[in-house]
């Protein structure tokens, strides 16, 4: 019980793939769980596998392209729970949302979607935990990131450069906030395979494990960076990546 005690918001907890595993796992090691989901079917019904699993859980839906619901969600999150220790962001993408196309060939509005998505409701929802975490004196927030934030992002620039961002983000937050005791670090995914996304064969050529990743191998490194075992660690990323951006151009 790494989390026991502990209150987690995860947005983006409802659906079928990394943030699900996660609020699994938060609460499997004890913690308290909000589960933010634009649907809110999704979202209760995360919350609800882990109340019958024992653990303290409440659905909130939430559109995180939205600067009024991400600080009703955060208030929401605080009354709920009593408080609140972690958050945890997941949401994120750009072949869903908008086409994957040349860095020329990419719109405005494109770009700009893709950003909100993946870093502008990241920062809104940190500096709104802020506050609550100065107040209480400590705080962590954890962030899924991309090894697209860490390499080129051929026909995925607008994505590429938010995960960049995410990573400067975590650094910022060490350097203003670790004498406040709040620390703020980026698991940085590769292929990860999940139900919606089980991912081409191809891909897998290039990944020096041979396999995608799992769900749950990104969750642990998330329960990992919230509990006390990483109270050292801040403004970090931890690449969870089967070795690809560890691989050379000949290896």
């Amino acid at each position: 019980m790494r989390l026991e005690g502990r209150r987690i918001l995860v947005i983006g907890g409802g659906g079928g793939g990394i943030g699900r595993a996660m609020t699994r796992a938060f609460g499997a090691e004890g913690a308290a769980v909000a589960v933010a989901d634009r649907d809110p079917d999704r979202a209760e019904e995360a919350a609800a596998e882990l109340r019958v699993a024992g653990a303290t859980a409440v659905a909130v839906t939430v559109d995180v392209r939205d600067a009024d619901e991400l600080a009703a969600l955060v208030a929401t999150a605080v009354r709920e729970l009593g408080g609140l220790d972690t958050l945890v962001t997941v949401v994120g993408g750009q072949l869903e949302f908008v086409p994957a196309v040349r860095l020329h060939e990419m719109r405005d509005d494109d770009w700009d979607t893709v950003y909100e998505l993946n870093l502008r409701y990241v920062a809104r929802a940190v500096r709104l935990v802020l506050p609550v975490f100065l107040e209480q004196g400590h705080g962590s927030i954890v962030s899924v990131g991309s090894v697209t934030g860490v390499m080129a992002a051929p026909h995925q620039a607008a994505y590429g450069v938010a995960k960049a961002g995410l990573l400067s983000l975590a650094r910022t937050v060490a350097a203003e906030y670790s004498a406040d005791g709040i620390r703020m670090n980026v698991v940085v995914a590769g292929a990860i395979a999940t139900a919606v996304n089980p991912g081409p064969d191809g891909w897998v050529d290039p990944i020096p494990l041979g396999r995608y990743g799992r769900s749950d191998e990104v969750a642990d490194a998330a329960v990992y960076l919230a509990s006390d075992a990483a109270s050292y660690v801040t403004g970090q990323q931890l690449v969870i990546d089967g070795g690809v951006s560890a691989r050379g151009p000949f290896g």
